[in-house]
């Protein structure tokens, strides 16, 4: 069997965005019968500050309600050798990816990118940080994940010969 494609979800903290980011694509990934074909993981870019630490209980509670398990997540942060293993690397906003590129080796770049760039016709390409507001903000970045994953997907399937 060929090597698994690694894609690498990325937000601040690594327990409300990018947390839901990994379990709605693996989900959705499994639902097409991709998941044989891919790895996922999410890392922050401030993730020491909740290093260890289960998703949001607030991004837990909405994903469950929607079908995402987080339970098995721990928050860690971004890590040198995440540049080389992972074929992708997307970051939730345009800050976190800034940080990316700050800390990325030159020869990784092109494996950077903001995750909402997988559902273009949405016309915005950050996921807002739903962290200090109400849970229908957590609403809102599982919409935008299951949005993006379904792009990100359908791209890898067609790229595969699978679409």
């Amino acid at each position: 069997m060929a090597e698994r494609f690694r894609i690498l979800f990325v937000c601040m903290g690594n327990i409300c965005r990018s947390p839901i980011a990994e379990a709605v694509t693996r989900t959705l990934a499994l639902r097409q019968g991709l998941a044989a074909l891919l790895e996922f993981d999410s890392a922050g870019t401030h993730g020491h500050y909740h290093a260890g630490e289960p998703p949001d209980a607030r991004a837990r509670r909405v994903a469950l309600r929607r079908g995402y398990d987080l339970s098995r997540l721990r928050a860690r942060s971004v890590i040198e050798a995440d540049f080389d293993r992972f074929d992708r690397i997307l970051a939730m906003d345009e800050a976190n990816l800034a940080v990316l590129r700050r800390l990325c080796p030159e020869e990784s770049r092109t494996k950077l990118g903001l995750f909402l760039s997988y559902a273009p016709h949405l016309g915005i390409s950050e996921i807002p940080d739903p962290y200090y507001g109400a849970e229908s903000g957590f609403d809102r970045a599982v919409d935008l994940c299951e949005l993006a994953a379904r792009g990100l997907l359908a791209e890898f399937a067609r790229e595969r010969g699978f679409a």
